[in-house]
């Protein structure tokens, strides 16, 4: 089940996929590689990493690039990964049967995981902003 949510901030954008069938520190370790990385440069190594937890992820990063060209207007160049994070979530206990009427327990863990991309041209666009009221007020002095 993947969650989509929006932050208060204007130039953040969330997607959160949640009870994803994989251990949360299998899922980390892909999540490390992507963090503070540009969206195209992000696809370009989940496409090429071996893990089974890229597809989870790249998935993620896909919704949350959708939620910021569709909401917010973003320009998916403009955007980088500000904030990625995998959370354990619940583990599923099954009972496997063995012979002469045992059972095993099975543990499926799963984890949370939450991307959150920003677009860094309304940041920049900002700071020019800052700087050239801040010069309008150093020539009216």
């Amino acid at each position: 089940m993947i969650k989509k949510r929006k932050a208060n901030r204007y130039t953040e954008v969330y997607a959160l996929g949640q009870h994803i069938c994989m251990s949360a520190h299998k899922a980390r370790r892909v999540i490390d590689q992507i963090r503070g990385r540009s969206y195209e440069e992000t696809l370009m190594i989940l496409e090429l990493m071996p893990y089974r937890a890229c597809y989870a992820i790249l998935k993620l990063v896909y919704s949350a690039a959708a939620n910021a060209t569709h909401n917010k207007g973003f320009n998916k160049t403009s955007l980088i990964i500000s904030k990625a994070e995998v959370n354990e979530g619940t583990t599923v206990k099954k009972l496997k049967p063995r012979a002469r009427g045992r059972s095993y327990p099975i543990k499926r863990s799963t984890c949370h995981i939450t991307i959150v991309l920003k677009d860094i041209s309304l940041d920049e666009e900002e700071e020019i902003a800052k700087t050239k009221s801040y010069k309008l007020e150093l020539r009216n002095i």
